[in-house]
């Protein structure tokens, strides 16, 4: 499971939201639509595909951040909380409207990967991934010869279409 701490590029101590990312994401899901802080966290979850699990201790202090900020409120519905954008709120997401599209396109990028942890695909990244070491080193000791450039795209791009012909939703 990735850490909630990490940002992309940064090495194992790095974090996964930078300053004010959290706040800014939870905001943004909150101003497509309302959602009690269980509900937020399980659309912030599925934004990530897995990849980035938020948990309550990070959820719930900035939904109260937020609050605080004047940026949501809460009505109670069916004995929860549920949070809410308000006018102003609102103004801070369409100010930062590309900020959050990196965040998003951050978060399919990520969620693309996740399915790398599944145990199936432990069988085929070993292979996977000395096929392209191959071709990387054939590419080297080449020294960058145009045709066997080619060729390896070539290989490659044959590859792919092999393999997601065997996708049960392509059929």
């Amino acid at each position: 499971m990735m850490n909630a701490r990490r940002t992309p590029g940064a090495g194992p101590t790095g974090r996964f939201f930078g300053p004010g990312e959290l706040r800014l994401a939870i905001l943004a899901l909150i101003a497509e639509q309302p959602g009690h802080g269980y509900q937020v966290m399980g659309r912030l979850g599925d934004r990530f595909n897995g990849t980035y699990e938020p948990s309550a201790g990070s959820i719930y202090p900035t939904l109260q951040l937020l609050e605080d900020e004047g940026l949501v409120r809460v009505e109670q519905e069916e004995g929860r909380k549920v949070y809410h954008v308000t006018d102003e709120g609102g103004r801070v997401v369409a100010e930062q409207a590309e900020e959050i599209e990196r965040l998003w396109g951050r978060a399919a990028s990520r969620g693309e990967w996740g399915m790398f942890r599944e145990p199936e695909a432990a069988e085929i990244v070993g292979p996977a991934l000395r096929l392209v070491k191959a071709a990387v080193k054939t590419l080297a000791h080449s020294h960058g010869d145009p045709r066997v450039v080619e060729r390896i795209l070539e290989i490659f791009v044959d590859a792919r279409r092999q393999i997601e012909q065997l996708d049960p939703r392509r059929r």
